[in-house]
């Protein structure tokens, strides 16, 4: 009787101590929280400058994902995929990020759901239709959904859509560039809606730089996320050191010494440049009524100083034989009415980046007009980065340069374009020389520092950056009298649309942003598809292997532990 009560005793001592420990183990994992991303690509693991930005969060961030339902597997994988990471931007941003999953159509009527769609439009969410698969009697049914999400902070909001599109890649390849660039978008928008002050963008012009209606999507765009101004180089003493970077897009009039100056000190003293330059005047108009016609140099006057930030914008033309856009042509008639065909047209490149720097990796094809080619020199000093190249069938055609629409009645020969990869847009860093070192007058000088109070360098401040691009209609967009100014990159004669303003904003991204958040962009998630066919072939014996051998294994060790706890009582009570 009193060995009884002792072990009654010592079992409830144990039963209490065990629940101190569970107790104890709860409070520890709640405050503290261990992360083992076993993964070879890291897919579980937030950047350190995403970390950084989270745990910066003062006010609470509201996100509202639109994947709430029942998805095909490749969307549900998205919605499970975006669930977990949002998890750990709660967890790493101390409980300040709020998120929940809703479907935006639910319970609605058919006059509300107009006006939903008509919301989601206005925010740049635009539906998608997928076939969902029901019982078996029922077959396939048509849903509309939205990859989307929209994200509130202190009364500012901003909606991003999680899907992404590439010609490129298959339906199920999207979907995992898709998953790739989660963390990327979130915390990109985030870092939009949490810093007070935007930084400002020049646009130069003053030398016949694009401007108008062609520059509107891309200037709007652009507008969303910086202050951007109009800059008249040849009105300004100088473009502005309270200018974070400046673009100089398709200037088509010759720079004096004296605005090349301006430029100069601008990138002495620490501010960013995007240059999108064309070297050759050409324009598809001049093909309207003649068959044939030139291009010419603009003699823009910028060679020297690009040199000696480190590159050579060529002057010539890129002609690509595996990737290029076509163009309509009449080739004959058909009774009273011309025959009119999409022929690909060599001079209109666009560019499939295989780099893995975080400008361009997982980013679409970029459409180029008339690219330049462009020659990096060796500088050691400077670092130099291709980001996009044309493809493996290639050529150079040099200036003067004769366009003429009479060849495309011959079939282009695959081994007349040897070249390979061409540089069309480099990113330069390191610390720049000024072009004008011991070239200034002493005078000028003089008056330059001590009258108007300007800095004057013959070397960068510090480490700088800056990306040249071989043409400038990648900025550019098109013009319609119906719809009025298309999308950049959208390509009218296909109606396909190409990544021109994702490389644009990336570019500006890079240079301007002090969290360095598209590091998330190198992520890349390997797709590791199961053999269908060995699925089937195989399946009894993984149904057993994942259900009948952990059952089996609970079996065997319940079994045991009976086994020996008997053994050890009987013994006692002998």
């Amino acid at each position: 009787m009193a060995l009884n009560q002792h072990n009654k005793k010592k079992n409830i001592s144990r039963l209490v101590m065990l629940a101190a420990m569970l107790l104890l183990f709860n409070i520890i994992s709640s405050r503290l929280h261990v992360h083992v991303d076993a993964t070879e690509e890291k897919r579980f693991s937030l950047s350190a400058p995403t970390k950084k930005l989270l745990k910066g969060l003062k006010e609470n961030v509201i996100i509202e994902v639109y994947l709430k339902g029942t998805f095909p597997a490749g969307f549900k994988k998205l919605s499970e995929s975006t669930k977990d990471l949002l998890q750990q931007f709660k967890e790493y941003g101390n409980g300040r990020v709020k998120f929940s999953f809703i479907n935006p159509l639910e319970g609605k009527d058919d006059q509300q759901k107009k006006e939903v769609f008509t919301n989601l439009a206005s925010k740049g969410i635009n539906p998608v239709n997928v076939k969902v698969q029901g019982d078996e009697d029922e077959g396939y049914s048509e849903k509309i959904i939205f990859p989307a999400a929209k994200i509130a902070y202190n009364q500012k909001e901003i909606s991003i859509s999680l899907l992404e599109s590439h010609l490129s890649m298959t339906p199920q390849q999207k979907l995992n560039n898709s998953e790739a660039m989660l963390e990327y978008k979130f915390a990109s928008a985030i870092k939009y809606l949490i810093e007070p002050d935007r930084k400002k963008i020049a646009y130069i012009v003053g030398h016949g730089e694009a401007l108008g209606f062609n520059t509107f999507d891309m200037l709007s765009t652009l507008e969303k996320y910086y202050d951007v101004d109009t800059v008249d180089l040849t009105q300004n003493v100088d473009i502005g050191r309270f200018y974070t970077a400046a673009i100089i897009c398709k200037p088509t009039q010759t720079f004096d010494e004296k605005n090349k100056f301006k430029i100069d000190q601008f990138v002495m003293q620490g501010g960013k440049l995007l240059m999108c330059i064309d070297m050759l005047s050409f324009s598809m108009d001049s093909l309207r009524y003649v068959d044939a016609s030139m291009a010419m140099d603009y003699g823009l006057n910028l060679d020297d100083m690009l040199f000696k930030y480190g590159v050579r914008i060529n002057p010539d033309f890129i002609e690509d034989y595996q990737q290029a856009n076509p163009i309509p042509v009449t080739v004959g008639m058909m009774g009273n009415q011309p025959d009119i065909q999409l022929l690909s047209w060599s001079y209109f490149p666009f560019s499939i980046s295989e780099s893995k720097h975080p400008i361009v990796n997982n980013l679409d094809a970029v459409m180029f007009m008339y690219a330049n080619s462009i020659d990096t020199v060796a500088n050691p000093e400077i670092n130099k980065t291709i980001l996009l190249t044309s493809s493996n069938r290639s050529r150079r055609v040099p200036s003067p340069v004769r366009i003429s629409l009479s060849n495309l009645k011959f079939k282009p020969q695959a081994d007349m374009f040897k070249e390979k990869n061409i540089p069309m847009a480099v990113l330069l860093e390191g610390k720049f020389k000024s072009v004008f070192a011991n070239r200034m007058d002493d005078n000028f000088l003089r008056v330059y520092k001590d009258s108007l109070k300007k800095p004057y360098n013959i070397v960068c401040e510090k480490e700088n950056q800056m990306i040249v691009v071989g043409d400038g209609d990648v900025f550019l967009n098109d013009y319609n009298t119906s719809r009025g100014p298309l999308e950049c990159g959208f390509y009218k004669f296909t109606e396909k649309s190409f990544a021109n303003k994702s490389f644009i904003l990336n570019c500006m991204e890079y240079l301007t942003d002090d969290y360095g958040l598209l590091e998330a962009r190198n992520k890349n998630l390997t797709l590791r598809l199961l053999d269908t066919v060995k699925v089937k072939k195989q399946q009894l014996q993984w149904q057993l292997l994942n259900i009948g051998l952990p059952a089996f294994l609970l079996f065997v060790f319940g079994s045991a532990y009976f086994f020996f706890r008997r053994k050890k009582y009987e013994g006692k009570v002998n």
